[in-house]
């Protein structure tokens, strides 16, 4: 392991948390209040998030269409609420045969890296968001994609907050070298004890799969950190966001 002094994360923490706090009070209203707001916030989130992405990777050569990313992002993700799972994948089946000929007309040459771009950002924003989509059709589907953005809350505070406070070790120096096994530890214990607390007092589950959870998400999101370290640094940016901090 690689020692390494402790470090902030080079954020500008009161305006991250204001922007936080916003969203999650607009995310939670609508989620418990008219579902059908809460999809819409998801979508205008995502598109935004898509228009980062594919100025982000215009250094690599990507000239992703936007106008087709953001109605087929609006497509999947209604989709998947209103129709479900075969919704879900018709939606993003067309909307990859979409992207992928807008690429055929806009690629003289390289069409491949082009269309590999074009459905990379889909797939990203669209296709994997849409499963909270899914879960949001349930019977207690507001408690559960509560539970999911807990989970996910706690990962980052976690996370940010042991790694800022007691970060020592860096997991790979060269591809995120502030990701430290501390933080990730801090990420891990924070939740597992979101997940049993949630499990126990939202979704009336047994504690166990809170913790079970906890600690599969924990997995999940690391690698997801690290995948889009390796795409900042394959492509050269440094930041794919600079709307919202």
């Amino acid at each position: 392991m690689t020692k390494t002094p402790p470090r902030s994360a080079g954020r500008n923490l009161p305006v991250a948390i204001l922007v936080a706090l916003v969203l999650a009070a607009a995310a939670l209203l609508s989620l418990f209040f008219v579902k059908a707001l809460f999809v819409a916030l998801a979508v205008v989130a995502l598109s935004f998030g898509a228009l980062e992405l594919i100025r982000g990777l215009q250094p690599a050569g990507a000239r992703v269409s936007r106008s087709a990313t953001v109605i087929a992002i609006a497509v999947v993700m209604v989709a998947a609420y209103v129709y479900g799972p075969l919704g879900l994948l018709v939606a993003y089946g067309f909307g990859v045969l979409v992207v992928a000929t807008l690429a055929l007309t806009r690629a003289s040459e390289g069409f491949v890296r082009l269309a590999g771009f074009s459905v990379f950002v889909l797939t990203y924003l669209a296709f994997l968001p849409a499963f909270a989509m899914l879960m949001l059709r349930e019977q207690d589907g507001a408690q559960l994609v509560f539970v999911f953005l807990a989970l996910v809350v706690a990962n980052d505070v976690g996370g940010y907050a042991v790694g800022a406070l007691a970060g020592r070790h860096s997991i790979n120096p060269v591809l995120s070298p502030k990701k430290t096994w501390e933080g990730l530890a801090g990420s891990l214990v924070s939740q597992m004890i979101v997940g049993a607390v949630t499990f126990t007092w939202v979704l009336d589950r047994p504690w166990w799969q809170g913790v079970l959870v906890g600690a599969v998400l924990t997995a999940i999101a690391t690698l997801g950190d690290f995948f889009e370290s390796a795409l900042k640094r394959d492509i050269g940016v440094k930041d794919m966001g600079s709307i919202l901090p």
